[in-house]
């Protein structure tokens, strides 16, 4: 998990189409008269008994035209006309409310990045498009606040504010030769740790080794309403690094599930530090775990 830079909220762990009108054209209503079939019914009396009567009246049949089914009215409209609308909308709000010094206002479809102010362009997750006004001028506080008490309290009601993210792509990755024994002991430990350190309050989540982490130990993805939340460890740290270390990383990202089970902002501001001393950690947990000869590709050729 990295921090928010200055002027970005963020972490890391988130159509309808237009209804056709009806068409007018070939629709007119076609009738269908009986008189004929009653002439030809009475001649054949003579030798057809008990036939039953035919509706004098006419019987008239018209084609009604398709019309298309309603969009669903709990769903924001998509598609670039709508997206502008929606844009244009909200920073003639933001700036009704006092927005001063933004240029431009970016709509986003994004999972990790929830507000973020760069240059002069403010970008803002598209959940929040629809937020009320209470979260509207917590965005406006954040893009204009001049200190970090106040960027900090406006960052904290804006993520108050839930935002239906899209499911995280979790891409699936082959399994290795001793994955499943090691995770069994990862989960054992995990179990060991939240009665030791958590008073056992921690929901077991499922744990995932992962070779595709170059710098970061470990990862708490909170997940989504669609997806469960779980703990990536690398599996080049854990199997480089030793248990002990492992187990240090293992603990790391147990108090961001803490953080996210107990509502608390998923970051390594003070609440984390206090929590990690706590259980007898170091807030930081990062370290180099590429292979040497794939970061001398990356240098291009020197060592580093």
């Amino acid at each position: 998990m990295r921090d928010a830079t200055f002027g970005q909220l963020g972490f890391e762990f988130g159509d309808t189409d237009r209804v056709a009108e009806p068409s007018s054209r070939g629709t007119s209503p076609t009738a269908v008269s009986t008189s004929a079939a009653t002439s030809a019914a009475t001649s054949a009396a003579a030798s057809v008994a008990a036939v039953p009567a035919i509706a004098a009246a006419p019987v008239s049949l018209a084609v009604a035209p398709r019309v298309a089914p309603e969009p669903p009215r709990d769903r924001p409209a998509r598609g670039r006309t709508a997206t502008r609308a929606r844009t244009a909308v909200l920073f003639s709000r933001l700036q009704d409310m006092g927005l001063r010094g933004v240029e431009s206002l970016v709509l986003m479809r994004t999972r990790t990045v929830m507000v973020s102010l760069i240059g002069r362009t403010l970008r803002v997750n598209e959940g929040y498009a629809d937020a009320p006004e209470s979260v509207l001028h917590a965005i406006v506080a954040f893009a204009t606040a001049r200190t970090k008490p106040a960027r900090a309290a406006a960052r904290e009601q804006i993520l108050a504010f839930e935002v239906d993210r899209a499911p995280a792509a979790r891409r699936a990755e082959t399994p290795r030769p001793g994955d499943l024994a090691l995770i069994a002991q990862l989960s054992e430990a995990h179990r060991q740790l939240n009665a030791q350190h958590f008073a056992a309050a921690l929901t077991e989540v499922p744990i995932r080794l992962s070779g595709r982490m170059a710098t970061r130990l470990g990862h708490y993805d909170p997940g989504t309403k669609q997806v469960a939340p779980e703990i990536v460890m690398s599996r080049k740290h854990v199997v480089k690094h030793g248990w002990r270390e492992a187990m240090h990383t293992l603990l790391h990202e147990m108090v961001h599930q803490w953080q996210h089970e107990t509502g608390a902002t998923l970051d390594h501001g003070p609440g984390f530090r206090k929590k990690a001393r706590d259980v007898g950690i170091t807030p930081a947990a990062r370290r180099d775990v590429m292979p040497l000869e794939h970061r001398t590709r990356r240098v291009g050729g020197a060592e580093a």
